[in-house]
């Protein structure tokens, strides 16, 4: 039920002073509209003066009053700058809008709307009732042309809009049959009119089974609080009451705001917060409506897809990690509805773990076009639809779309991204609309031609490009764990391949065991970076693994073989930010690369770095890298000592790795074993020596093209006889008489005596005692004793 308002005429009472209350009411064949102004007072004595101005409609009835001039004395409250209060003193007006009894004396129990004075008037008022009462006070000696306006009276019907809900004067239910149509006006309570304060109004549409509700604001003009409208807000639900899922909120001014319930109901709540200050805004008028033929939503439902609250076919798909699903038109296969539009928004993965795009394929499209004379115009101008593949949100950038399709073309594309948007419209023609199939593929965001499976795995033909670069997974951002990425570079047969790391951080272990950084099987056993070269034969040989701060050196691929290859694998644990490197293809060098060299049956030999003392440089101009390729190999049933006299290379093993320069060092070419890779600064005190397992040895040194130059690198290697395995024993007897016994026991060739260099190793120069020109050389028998004797005194010091 509505309130009961209580209107009363007052009596014209006798006075001995002017009175300056005036009144206005609407009768029966009397007049509906007229004009209003201020009062002109008198007043010598300088007393105060009040005036009441009351409009009265009659039964279903309301009051519209309009300013059409104000200029009084004073500042409005709300545009008063600090230390001028009091505002609006001397002159001012009070509005009340809400008023439910004529009596001058019922005024106080009424809502107060609001006092204003100065040069800006208030804004047209509507009666939430049938009347509306205006205070007018003045202090001045006399008042003339302070205020002009209109008022008239207007059917209230408009704002009936349902059937009224008891204990609310603006609550209503809606239904289909209320109109013959089944569309209305929905419209605030006072509208156009300033809307009061510390009201709560409901709009309960309640349609038939088979309808849905379309809800359009022609208008909308509420007080802007904030992005989440904390005080006036119009809430909107997508069903029966207030405890259905929320549409959304919406308060300042509002444009283009079509909404449509996903059933047969929809819940409209219109709230203004009760405060003191004043707020003009009128409100919001639209249309409602209820059909049978909007947009049927099982199109979405049945695919997997999400209905967009709000909109009549709007749909968004979520990724399931890496799953798939299809995307139709509405009411596939059969003829789409004309001049609907429908926006698809179709979101792969995106967190700190999983970053995917979308891939989409149509395997049925029919839209139909319009063929135009002109070739520069679209055949798409009735009915389309547009691909963004960044995924556009926004409505202003619908207009750069990647694709638009129509007619029975289709097209594969793949996101730029982890979102894909799609719009359709349909015009005039029909048509069966379309199918496609989406996929969710997890996106690495790495340069390279990748697996059509979609797993992290990357080629580089030399075919198809000459340099370029490589990276972890989504560098710079942290890679995923749980992830194995392969990186294969194919050269042509007679190319070689170069990488050079320009960024390196890969999650380490901890190992404090490890002695030479994050670098091999026993520092890296969680994440880890491997290297290998690639052989015809498909017996790939590895190259070393990493881990940490420790880069890999730049490397070639060796003559002969295809090329490389990079794995990265990660684990189920913490990540780190990965990997850049940059990829070469180059013409074939010789076995020994630009200098290096083959050495065989030979009892021993020096290998230095190019320019030795003075310091290898980079490579030349336009080269990626330099390498130096040494290969010695020993006779039957010797072995190779190979002895680093002097060792000082740009890079830091523990720290950042060999970027910019490296050399490795093979001690079994035979085997599946890595090379020791080595950079950095040997100290003086420390002893690099090495052993080979087998006959052959090999060393290579590699600059790049970040290369700034140290002084290098100076190596002894020698012929021993092979004693087994461990270290020689003193009392080894060498083979032949023509060999040399040093005092750590191992054998060596006797032309190496007294030949200026240490053959024995670091810490025995006893090949090098006793060289005088008049001293002769003992029997072998003899300086086996001599030394045996030597070994004994120096272990007894020891």
């Amino acid at each position: 039920m509505q309130p009961v308002v209580a209107y009363l005429e007052a009596p014209v009472r006798p006075t001995k002073s002017p009175k300056c209350d005036q009144t206005f009411v609407s009768r029966i064949g009397g007049p509906q509209n007229g004009t209003f102004t201020a009062p002109l007072l008198h007043n010598h004595r300088n007393h105060s003066r009040q005036c009441l101005y009351t409009f009265l409609a009659g039964p279903g009835q309301r009051v519209e009053v309009v300013f059409k001039s104000f200029n009084l004395r004073g500042s409005p409250p709300d545009g008063s700058a600090v230390g001028e209060l009091p505002s609006c003193v001397h002159e001012y007006m009070d509005i009340y809008s809400e008023v439910q009894s004529s009596e001058p004396a019922e005024l106080i129990n009424s809502p107060f709307g609001g006092r204003y004075c100065g040069a800006i008037p208030p804004r047209r008022r509507i009666s939430m009732y049938r009347a509306v009462a205006i205070s007018f006070f003045s202090n001045k000696n006399v008042s003339t042309d302070l205020f002009e306006g209109t008022f008239r009276f207007i059917n209230a019907s408009e704002y009936e809009i349902g059937i009224p809900i008891a204990g609310s004067p603006c609550s209503y239910t809606i239904t289909p049959s209320m109109s013959i149509n089944k569309t209305g006006a929905l419209i605030s309570p006072t509208y156009p009119g300033a809307y009061p304060k510390d009201m709560s109004c409901t709009y309960q549409f309640l349609g038939e089974s088979n309808q849905r509700v379309r809800l359009e604001f022609r208008d909308f003009d509420l007080f802007f609080g904030g992005p989440h409208c904390p005080f006036d807000y119009v809430k909107v639900y997508d069903g029966p009451d207030n405890s259905s899922a929320l549409i959304g909120t919406y308060c300042g001014q509002q444009r283009n705001l079509v909404l449509y319930s996903s059933e047969s109901s929809l819940f409209v709540h219109f709230y203004t917060l009760p405060r003191t200050a004043n707020s003009q805004n009128r409100g919001f008028k639209g249309i409602y409506e209820f059909s049978e033929s909007f947009v049927k939503l099982d199109f979405i439902r049945e695919n997997d897809g999400i209905h967009i609250r709000g909109s009549e076919c709007d749909q968004k798909i979520l990724s399931n990690k890496e799953s798939t699903g299809f995307v139709l038109s509405p009411n596939y296969p059969y003829p789409y509805i004309q001049k609907t539009v429908c926006r698809y928004f179709i979101y792969g993965m995106q967190d700190a773990q999983h970053l995917e795009r979308v891939r989409l394929e149509f395997i049925s499209f029919n839209i139909p076009k319009v063929e135009h004379k002109d070739k520069g115009e679209s055949n798409c101008t009735d009915g389309y639809l547009k691909i963004y593949l960044k995924g556009q949100e926004t409505a202003d950038a619908y207009d750069k779309f990647d694709y638009e399709l129509c007619g029975n073309e289709t097209q594969r594309v793949i996101s730029d991204g982890p979102r894909l948007a799609m719009v359709f419209s349909s015009g005039e023609l029909q048509g069966r609309g379309f199918k496609g199939k989406y996929t969710f593929e997890t996106e690495y965001k790495i340069p390279g031609t990748a697996a059509p499976d979609g797993t992290c795995s990357f080629t580089y033909v030399s075919s198809s490009k000459k340099r370029g670069e490589l990276n972890s997974p989504r560098y710079p951002s942290n890679y995923p764990s749980d992830t194995n990425c392969s990186y294969l570079f194919l050269a042509e047969p007679n190319e070689q391949v170069t990488i050079v790391f320009d960024h390196f951080k890969i999650k380490a272990d901890n190992n404090v065991n490890a002695t030479a950084g994050s670098y091999g099987s026993g520092a890296c056993f969680e994440d880890w970076l491997e290297m290998y070269v690639v052989y015809r034969d498909n017996n790939d040989r590895l190259l070393g693994r990493y881990c940490g701060l420790t880069a890999p050196g730049p490397v070639e691929s060796p003559r002969g073989a295809v090329g490389l290859r990079i794995t990265l694998h990660t684990d189920q644990e913490s990540v780190a930010s990965g990997f850049k490197a940059r990829y070469f293809f180059e013409s074939a060098k010789s076995d020994a690369g630009d200098c290096g060299g083959n050495f065989s049956n030979e009892d021993s030999g020096i290998i230095t770095s190019p320019n030795y003392p003075a310091g290898y440089k980079a490579p030349g101009r336009g080269m990626a890298s330099n390498a130096c390729n040494w290969v010695m190999t020993a006779r039957a049933g010797y072995k190779l000592s190979i002895n680093f006299e002097q060792f000082g290379l740009e890079g830091d093993p523990a720290n950042r790795g060999c970027p910019a320069a490296v050399l490795r060092l093979w001690v079994n070419v035979d085997s599946d074993q890595p090379p020791l890779e080595l950079c950095g600064e040997k100290p003086p005190i420390e002893h690099w020596h090495y052993i080979s397992t087998g006959q052959t040895a090999r060393i290579s040194f590699t600059t790049s093209d970040k290369t700034v130059g140290a002084q290098g690198f100076r190596i002894v290697w020698t012929e021993i006889q092979d004693s087994g395995p461990g270290p020689p024993s003193i009392g080894l007897l060498c083979e032949s008489t023509y060999h040399f016994q040093c005092a750590a026991g191992y054998c060596i060739s006797d032309k190496l005596r007294c030949d200026g260099v240490k053959n024995c190793g670091p810490g025995d120069d006893s090949d090098e005692l006793h060289c005088d020109a008049n001293s002769t050389h003992l029997p072998t028998f003899l300086q086996t004793l001599v030394l045996s004797i030597m070994a004994l005194v120096l272990n007894t010091y020891n």
